[in-house]
């Protein structure tokens, strides 16, 4: 894991839920709470290229997780984290509200936004829900108000073009993943 120090049980696997990441990681983080163990290193992500992340953080098979900075600035020095999809909301399993959302990003090889060319590289960004943040910023009132909606969690992986490495994708996921915009390319019967 490089020079970050986490003391981890052998045998230990990090495979956080969405909700997981959401509640017990991402609002812990924007509320200034320890979270222990420290398995998700703080990292702007964001200007760095994909295969530069392995070995900054705790790594779970080809996919590595790190808080960063919630930007709209997607470019790093040789491409760019383009959207794909729609955002979809992270649900609470126990009370069914929404706690989060969840964003695909395809990272892109070349300049933004038309030049590129597009990679494996998949990023998936969570960020807190706007109701969950303006709900529990409101129960402080006497204190200054926290900035939930700058944090997110970044999970990044390289999907294999036939094996996606154990990375478990709902219906809905491998939709977005496989929307491209690119629309020129799309051959329609005559």
């Amino acid at each position: 894991m490089g020079d970050n120090n986490v003391n981890l049980p052998p045998g230990f696997r990090f495979y956080p839920t969405d909700e997981e990441l959401v509640v017990h990681f991402l609002h812990r983080k924007a509320s200034l709470l320890p979270c222990h163990p420290d398995a998700i290193p703080d990292l702007e992500v964001y200007p760095y290229d994909p295969w530069e992340l392995d070995g900054r953080a705790l790594a779970e098979g080809n996919q590595w997780y790190y808080y960063s900075r919630r930007t709209q600035n997607r470019v790093t020095g040789n491409g760019y984290w383009k959207p794909t999809g729609m955002e979809e909301p992270v649900v609470s399993s126990t009370s069914n509200k929404r706690v989060g959302m969840k964003k695909y990003f395809v990272f892109h090889v070349g300049e933004a936004p038309t030049a590129g060319i597009k990679t494996n590289w998949i990023m998936q960004e969570y960020r807190l829900s706007d109701s969950a943040s303006s709900t529990r910023s409101s129960k402080r009132k006497p204190q200054p108000k926290i900035e939930y909606n700058k944090w997110v969690i970044c999970r990044v992986y390289e999907r294999n073009g036939d094996d996606d490495n154990g990375t478990e994708l709902s219906c809905l996921d491998e939709v977005f993943l496989s929307l491209d915009d690119d629309l020129d390319e799309i051959s329609l019967p005559n």
